[in-house]
This record gives C-alpha cells, sequence and structure tokens, in this order.
C-alpha cells in the first residue's frame, strides 16, 4: 500500500463504506448478528488473510491499517461464535464503525504519502 496510491484509495473507500454501514446499522435499529458456522468460517478466513497480509507490510501506515481490520474481523469472528444480546452487538457495531473510521484515516494518510518516510530500514537493499 505505502507508495502505492491506488491502494490507499481502495482502502480509504471501502473502510470509509463500512464505518458508514455499521454506524447505519445502529441507527436504524438493526440490531441483529448471524450466529452460524459459515458467518464464523468467513471471518476465520479472512483473519487468516489479513495475518497474511501483515507479514508483507512495508511500513507502519500499512500496519496499522491491517492491524485495525485484523481488530474489526476478530471482533465479528467473536460475535459469530458466542453471540450477545443486542446491546452488545450495538456496542461492537459502534466500535467498528470507529475503528473503520480509523482504518480510512490511515488509508487516507498512505494516499497522500511518498512511501519511502515508513519504509523499514534495509528493505531497499
Amino acid at each position: 500500500m505505502c507508495g502505492a496510491p491506488v491502494w490507499g484509495i481502495a482502502g480509504l473507500v471501502m473502510s470509509g463504506y463500512f464505518s458508514y454501514r455499521a454506524y447505519a446499522h445502529v441507527a436504524r435499529g438493526q440490531l441483529n448478528w448471524p450466529y452460524d458456522a459459515w458467518t464464523a468460517l468467513t471471518y476465520a478466513v479472512w483473519i487468516l488473510l489479513i495475518a497474511g497480509l501483515m507479514s508483507e507490510t512495508r511500513c507502519w501506515r500499512e500496519r496499522l491499517f491491517f492491524i485495525l481490520v485484523l481488530a474489526n474481523f476478530s471482533m465479528g469472528f467473536v460475535l459469530s461464535i458466542r453471540g450477545g444480546s443486542q446491546q452488545i452487538v450495538r456496542d461492537v457495531r459502534l466500535i467498528s464503525a470507529v475503528l473503520w473510521g480509523l482504518a480510512a484515516l490511515v488509508s487516507l494518510a498512505i494516499t497522500f504519502s511518498s512511501g519511502k518516510d515508513g519504509v523499514e530500514q534495509g528493505a531497499n537493499v
């Protein structure tokens, strides 16, 4: 993502959309959550994918972005496994909206960064 503005823009758009959707669910009182094996399995696959992508990060902004995304998917996974009351679902959706919003801001920073200032030392060797 660092050094390639198109990925920062994609992260900004998608994270912004997910933040809006999480908040919209709460605003509309849609506090249901799917508690089934397929949903949990889907979250597990995304968690593994994001964990794998974290090993390929080149700068601290990418790491921060993937940590925020991983936190979101982890909350969804736990909620899909354990379930929860409407209050818990509401709280998780609000936390998710904030985390997605932060991921969007990090993506914005990635988009307008040079790509060289956050790259680990030795990466260009």
